[in-house]
Order: structure tokens, then C-alpha cells, then sequence
């Protein structure tokens, strides 16, 4: 009883220490009112709880069909923020709304669904994909304001990895209604290379005006949503001598750093990129994988993401480089005016912040000062563009940072370590988010390839990680098992607060007391598919509909369709949307950088969690 006095005490206090800063400008969103038919042939309907609002907010639902509005509702929905409409005639469209009462009176019904006769289980978006192009990474912004996700789609050709040589098919990328209307195509031309560390695009409300905006790295003959070309259409940057290793990349020639409007894909700013690739060679590195090159492969590794830097508005930052040399450039959008806030670059590979990069980042305020960081796979830049630590792991393809103990201070890092060439060191580790320091270590001198942290298993506090050959670990480093198959995502979809691992088109549940797997879904009876060869991850993992429960969007094998799936299983635990919780949204906007990994919050969402406080941000409306 004495530590769970401290516990709550703790989340208390850091809950009083979150108040005492500015609030951070978070989009405003809708009720997202979502209905689907389950197998029964009843109605589940769920909807959103804001982060603004009282956690024990009353709700009201309303069913219109046939021309006749009714209340499905006896008393108020004041458990979870669903329901089961059981007398529904699905044969025809049913709407769906839902009202909050608020001192004692219903609020205006925000925009419903409506469920048409024979429903699928899931939003269909139908597509314009270009031939011989293939529906691949997904982020989500409201572009136009409405409090609805638009989709923001990364449409691929013939691609390749930075190891290869070869020409490519210009990126294109495309912005989707929820209803398949397509508000503009941006291709980003011959001079942009296509492959997974090529193109990271960040999608965001970058100047406060409710609306967000396209952040990429663009070239000569990118054209626009509007059909205007940046830079010099006519040049071709792309090496052609015949050289095996270099003909298809793009060695020479301008860089540059756009700025799009989201509602119709214009450019608003172009500047040159940061950092300029100077000298091909200068990027290598140390360690395993480190080694060096000179036709392109270290200095063309790009990752992306967003940060509130100053606690209250979002910024961007372009990255260059991993194995090595590497440098992070970030940049305000702000008063129609693009800035550099400030560039932290690591120089050399002698430098201990050089060779710590991952395939990934990910963004948390790791010290709790309100302003965030980037966790850059073995190091941490701090908010100001300084090295805040490095625990000397070098790199690694995934990195997870949340409350992963809950039983001490602050969030932690799993983190996995590619050790290969002959070198040793650690394969897999968990230390403290805010300092480096190593908690424990496992797979010493073993090249660990994939890693998962997720709360799986109610029987440890905390979460559970895995990755490598030494089997599911607890929080606390204990050896307590053999480790899932599934080494992919993990996504919250049932009805607990235990976590669903999501690997290819498949949720399954880990059944803890037999250890095994239990497949709750698969998107592959719907005719859909996964993305990126082995890596098997969706086209976006994320909460953008209903309650607090995640989504998943995969494209059809026809490349025609996203789907849009959603859980139908009802829950009496109640969180505020995920969208508001500030790391967690951060996380939806890198989720496409280099291999895509899943999205966290900043608090301990698992079994036996305490109720978040509520998350320090102002509501930004949209600017007409």
C-alpha cells in the first residue's frame, strides 16, 4: 500500500510540473463518431474522448434512419466511450451521432457515420494510383480543418536501397478526403531518389493556423500540387558513366527543403537542404556497419520528425546520416516565413555522438521539462540542438521510449544493436530516457536484427521486451519466458489494457499462460496486403478514429484501396484520444521515417495504469 502511496504521489507531482509550462499547440479534432457492423449483425459504435475533457464526461448516442431520429441510450454513457446498438435494421443507412451533456445539458451532436446496408468492417478509400506505382507509407493531418484525419499517401515505383545502385521512379505522394477525394498529387521528379531512406515526409500543423502542412526534401523538377515546378526543370542530376555502384544516384546538384500547403499540395517555401552532402566520404562511421563509402550510400541516409522545441509550437527536423557523421537541422514555420532554429552536427566519426543512429527515432521529453527531445536511436539531442547523452551502443533498426516502469521515475529506451564486421558489444538494452544510464543489457557480441517492448503479460509490472536469442524479458531485465514470434508492432485493440502485437496483415494475442499466439484479426480475408517487403508493416498504425483503440490501414493487393480497420470490441476503460497525448501524435507523424515502428504516449498505458492526468496542450482552431 506504502508504494503504491508513492506511485500515485509521483504521478501527481509530475502531473502538478506539467501544469507549470506553456501548453503545446495540438490540432483540433471531432468527435470521430465511427460505426461497424459486427458478426452478430448489432452495431458497435465509438467515439472520441478529447484530451480537454473531463474523464468522466456523460455521453448521449442517437441513431437516425428512415427519416426518424432516436436516443439508443436509457442514462448517460459515462463508462468507456462506446456502444452496442442492438436493434438496428442494418438493411438500411443508419447515422450515427453522439452528444455530450455538459451541466446537465446535451452539447451540439458532432458529425456521425453513417453505416449503409451490408456494411464491410472497414473505410474503404479508393484511389488514383499511378501505373506501375504501389500504395506504400501513410501519415494523417487535417489539412483543411474540419477535425477530420486527411490521408497523406507515399504512392512508390521501382525503388531502391541505399546499398544499391539503379534508377528509381520519381516519389509521389497524395492527399486523400475519407471519402476518396483526392486534393492534389506532388511528384517529387527524377532528382529525388525512391527507397525507404531516401524519402521521409512529416505531416503537421506547423504554424499554429488549425490547418496542416507537408514537410520534405525536394530537387530540381519537383512539381507541385499546383503544377509549378521547383528549381530548374530541365536539369538531370542522376549519375549515368556506367558505374554499377553510382549510376541512378543523385551525387551532385541542389538540395532543397519545402514547405507545401495541405489543402492544395502548393509549395509555400523552398530553402536549401540541411545539410549539404559535401563530400561523399565523409559520412562514414564506426562499429558494426560502420565502414565508409564513396558513391552515395552513408551520405544519402535521411530521417525526419517533429518536436516541440520550445514547449508551445511544433518544429521540424530534417536529419542526414546515421552510421556516422550526423546532423540534425531544425526549422520553424511560422508567419509564412521558413527559419533554421539550429543544426547539430556530430562532424566527424571520432566524435562520440557520430555512429549512433538507428533506421529511426523517435521524439519524448525525456526530462521532463516541458520541451522535447530526439532520441536518436543510441544518443539523445536535447531541445536547444545540443548532445544531451550517448550511451555508446551505436546503431540498431528499432528503438522504443515510453514509461515502459512504472515503478521508477521517468520513461525508459529498448533499444536493439546491429553488432556485426567483427565487432562486439550489446545486442539488446534498456536504459533511462533522460540520462543514458543502462538499466540492464542482454545478447552480448549478437547481431539483433528486430526488438518489441510491449505490455503483454499482467504478471510483471510493466512492459515486456523481446528481440535476439535470449527470450521475453521484464521490465526489470528478468528472464520470465519465451518471446512471441511477432516482432513487428504492437497496437491496442481489444477490450484490456494489455497490448496486441500487429505483424503483417495479422493482430494476435499473446497468450501468456501457455505462450503462444491467439490471431484475433487478419486484414488478408479482406484482400489486403502489407508494405515493405520483409519489414511486413502497415501503411500506418494509429488512433484516428473512435475511441482511444488504435487503427490500422493496409492497401488492397490491387493497389486500389486503403482500408481503414477498426476494432468492434467493446471496452469500459475510458482515455482520452491518443491523438492528444503530445509523444503519441509525435509518433504518428515519424511513424513513415526508414522502418516504421509503432507509436507510444508519454505515460504507462498498460495493465494496472493509473488514469494519465490530462495532457498540457491548448487547442488550436482553425483560421478561416
Amino acid at each position: 500500500m506504502k508504494e503504491l502511496k508513492k506511485i500515485f504521489f509521483s504521478i501527481l507531482l509530475v502531473a502538478g510540473v506539467l501544469n507549470c509550462y506553456a501548453q503545446r499547440q495540438m490540432e483540433f479534432l471531432n468527435r470521430g463518431v465511427y460505426a461497424i457492423k459486427q458478426a452478430d449483425g448489432k452495431v458497435f459504435v465509438s467515439w472520441r474522448l478529447l484530451g480537454t475533457e473531463s474523464p468522466d464526461l456523460a455521453f448521449n448516442v442517437y441513431r437516425t434512419s428512415g427519416g426518424s431520429t432516436v436516443k439508443l441510450n436509457k442514462e448517460p454513457l459515462v463508462n468507456g466511450t462506446n456502444f452496442i446498438d442492438g436493434s438496428a435494421d442494418t438493411s438500411i443507412a443508419n447515422l450515427y451521432t453522439v452528444r455530450s451533456i455538459i451541466n446537465g445539458k446535451e452539447a451540439i451532436a458532432d458529425k456521425g457515420f453513417t453505416l449503409k446496408a451490408h456494411a464491410v468492417p472497414y473505410l474503404s478509400i479508393p484511389l488514383q494510383t499511378p501505373p506501375g506505382y504501389t500504395p506504400n507509407d501513410v501519415s494523417v493531418g487535417d489539412v483543411d480543418g474540419d477535425g477530420e484525419y486527411e490521408i497523406i499517401l507515399h504512392q512508390t515505383g521501382v525503388g531502391h536501397d541505399n546499398s544499391q545502385g539503379g534508377f528509381t521512379d520519381p516519389p509521389i505522394f497524395q492527399c486523400y478526403k475519407l471519402d476518396g477525394t483526392m486534393l492534389w498529387q506532388i511528384n517529387l521528379g527524377k532528382n529525388i531518389r525512391e527507397g525507404a531512406h531516401y524519402t521521409q515526409f512529416m505531416v503537421y500543423d506547423l504554424d499554429g493556423d488549425g490547418k496542416a502542412e507537408i514537410a520534405m526534401k525536394t530537387a530540381d523538377g519537383t512539381v507541385d500540387g499546383k503544377g509549378n515546378v521547383i528549381g530548374d526543370a530541365n536539369k538531370d542530376w542522376r549519375y549515368n558513366q556506367g558505374n554499377r555502384q553510382r549510376d541512378g544516384r543523385i551525387l551532385d546538384g541542389p538540395e532543397y527543403f519545402t514547405i507545401f500547403d495541405g489543402v492544395t499540395g502548393a509549395a509555400l517555401a523552398t530553402t536549401d537542404y540541411i545539410p549539404s552532402r559535401g563530400k561523399l566520404d565523409a559520412w562514414g562511421g564506426k562499429g558494426g556497419n560502420g565502414g565508409n563509402d564513396n558513391y552515395g550510400n552513408r551520405v544519402d541516409r535521411f530521417l525526419a520528425c517533429v518536436a516541440y522545441l520550445d514547449g508551445i509550437h511544433p518544429s521540424v527536423i530534417m536529419c542526414r546520416g546515421y552510421y556516422g557523421r550526423t546532423v540534425l537541422a531544425a526549422w520553424d514555420w511560422q508567419n509564412h516565413t521558413l527559419t533554421s532554429r539550429w543544426v547539430f552536427d556530430s562532424k566527424d566519426a571520432f566524435n562520440p555522438f557520430s555512429g549512433m543512429g538507428n533506421h529511426n527515432l523517435t521524439v519524448a521529453d525525456v526530462d521532463a521539462d516541458g520541451k522535447d527531445e530526439i532520441v536518436y536511436g543510441s544518443m539523445c539531442v536535447n531541445d536547444d540542438g545540443k548532445g544531451l547523452y550517448t550511451t555508446g551502443l551505436r546503431h540498431g533498426d528499432a528503438v522504443h521510449v515510453t514509461d515502459m516502469d512504472p515503478s521508477r521515475p521517468g520513461m525508459e529506451v529498448f533499444g536493439i544493436h546491429e553488432i556485426e564486421d567483427g565487432t562486439k558489444g550489446l545486442g539488446t538494452a534498456m536504459f533511462d530516457a533522460a540520462t543514458g544510464k543502462l538499466l540492464w543489457t542482454g545478447d552480448m557480441d549478437k547481431d539483433v536484427g528486430r526488438g518489441m517492448s510491449a505490455d503483454i503479460d499482467p504478471r510483471y509490472p510493466g512492459y515486456e521486451c523481446w528481440g535476439g536469442s535470449e527470450g521475453l524479458r521484464s521490465a526489470k531485465g528478468e528472464h520470465i519466458g519465451v518471446a512471441p514470434r511477432s516482432v513487428n508492432f504492437r497496437i491496442w485493440w481489444d477490450g484490456d489494457l494489455l497490448s496486441e502485437l500487429l505483424d503483417g496483415t495479422h493482430i494476435d494475442k499473446w497468450d501468456y499462460a501457455n505462450s503462444k499466439l491467439d490471431n484475433l484479426f487478419d486484414a488478408k480475408k479482406f484482400n489486403c496486403v502489407s508494405n515493405n517487403g520483409s519489414k511486413s508493416t502497415p501503411a500506418l498504425s494509429a488512433d484516428i478514429l473512435g475511441d482511444w483503440r488504435e487503427e490500422v490501414i493496409f492497401r488492397t493487393s490491387d493497389n486500389k484501396e486503403l482500408r481503414i480497420f477498426s476494432t468492434d470490441i467493446p471496452t469500459d476503460y475510458r482515455l482520452y484520444t491518443l491523438m492528444h497525448n503530445p509523444q503519441y501524435r509525435l509518433s504518428i507523424a515519424w511513424q513513415n521515417v526508414g522502418y516504421n515502428q509503432p507509436p507510444y504516449v508519454d505515460y504507462f498505458l498498460g495493465d494496472g495504469m493509473q488514469m494519465p492526468p490530462k495532457p498540457n496542450i491548448t487547442i488550436i482552431h482553425p483560421k478561416n
